[in-house]
């Protein structure tokens, strides 16, 4: 069997679904990956995996291009004649299961993590292009062979409220998986008389909250507290919220944060660090709060999808309201004053990432997604090949 993980960054398939790869191809498939060209396809072959760049520009409204894009991807399929489809992010799995529709490749597998630019941002750009979007959700990922897998329960009611697809086609795996035996070592910190270092590790986009971590931060500073505010990321050009280099430079030289850029080595920040926040207007499940929880650490975070199935307000991490950089200077006053506390969120936090939110569990749920779909094809080609044979 063949399988084509579609993403619209190398930088998702490499740093999100290198594992799913590799465990497909031990679980006996062949496996392409495929995206738009960048300095992660290397990384991607260097495993041994075979990876493709696509002709595809994400912020891309040009007709006539998104229809070359659409009709490359059919070429392609037609090609391949892989056994199934996966797209991730809205815009893969509308163009993915479009093409692998056209091109007769009925298994389709579509990962949505999170509701993206189009249905978060209040721009009018955003609002014109909605409509267009359900309509196309709802043409893509229709049909028998089709499984939609979204990560929190607010998607997936949202999916059914909408009626983008069928109920009995969504799968709810939480996450992209994370390996946590890889921060297992960690010993979470907890600042007893030092200065707290709290960090915010994101792609530098506005509805990642950072404005708000900003404001808390210096809020905190201006009252005096002893506290650093890590900021670990940089800006992605292809999404039209992105905060441009200048501004994040702005903030680096009035002293309000420390800009780390890209780390490759998260495993190293996270050991450094006291707390881990996550302020966003909405989530798919987070990834940087999940290998936060499996370091002991404890998390900020908002009261909003994908957020709130990381984190039990109290319990593993605290909740705060979505745009209140008040809140979430008083939420990072707390662990500070209550260092036993901020140790008790992390113990519970870590021990809820190994039981729920481990790279092996979703891994295996995923493949058994692939196997609804798969197992009939396999036992179809087995009875029509005992037909020929008869004859």
């Amino acid at each position: 069997m063949k399988a084509v993980l579609f993403a619209n960054t190398d930088w998702y398939l490499y740093n999100f679904r290198r594992s799913l790869a590799l465990a497909l191809r031990r679980a006996g498939y062949e496996v392409l990956l495929i995206s738009p060209a960048g300095p992660y396809g290397s990384k991607l072959r260097d495993l041994g995996l075979r990876w493709e760049p696509l002709p595809m520009q994400r912020r891309s409204l040009n007709l006539l291009r998104e229809l070359a894009l659409l009709w490359y991807l059919v070429g392609l399929l037609r090609r391949e004649r892989p056994t199934l489809v996966h797209g991730f992010t809205i815009k893969c799995a509308v163009y993915g299961s479009l093409a692998a529709r056209i091109a007769g490749i009925s298994a389709r597998v579509n990962a949505v993590a999170g509701m993206g630019y189009v249905f978060t941002s209040t721009q009018l750009k955003a609002r014109l292009l909605r409509p267009v979007v359900r309509s196309l959700l709802r043409l893509a990922l229709g049909g028998k062979g089709a499984r939609l897998i979204l990560q929190n329960a607010d998607d997936v009611e949202l999916f059914k409220q909408e009626g983008l697809v069928e109920p009995g086609r969504i799968r709810l795996i939480r996450g992209s998986g994370v390996d946590c035996r890889q921060f297992a070592d960690v010993s979470a910190r907890t600042p007893d008389g030092e200065r707290m270092r709290v960090l915010l590790a994101c792609r530098l986009l506005w509805d990642k909250g950072v404005d708000e971590y900003v404001a808390a931060a210096r809020r905190l500073r201006e009252q005096g507290c002893a506290i650093e505010a890590l900021l670990a990321g940089t800006s992605d050009p292809g999404n039209p919220a992105a905060i441009p280099e200048s501004t994040v430079r702005r903030w680096v030289d009035e002293g309000t944060v420390t800009w780390l850029g890209h780390v490759d080595d998260m495993v190293k920040l996270l050991g450094s660090v006291h707390a881990v926040v996550l302020p966003s207007y909405r989530e798919g499940l987070p990834r940087t709060l999940v290998e936060a929880a499996a370091c002991g650490l404890p998390l900020i975070t908002t009261d909003v999808p994908g957020c709130r199935e990381v984190v039990s307000d109290g319990i593993d991490g605290l909740l705060i309201p979505v745009k209140d950089s008040g809140a979430l200077a008083r939420a990072i006053q707390r662990l500070q004053a209550d260092p036993a506390f901020a140790r008790q969120l992390g113990q519970a936090a870590r021990s809820k990432a190994r039981v729920q939110f481990d790279e092996r569990i979703v891994i295996q749920r995923t493949l058994d997604v692939y196997a609804e779909l798969c197992q009939p094809l396999e036992q179809a080609t087995t009875i029509r090949q005992g037909r020929r044979i008869s004859q």
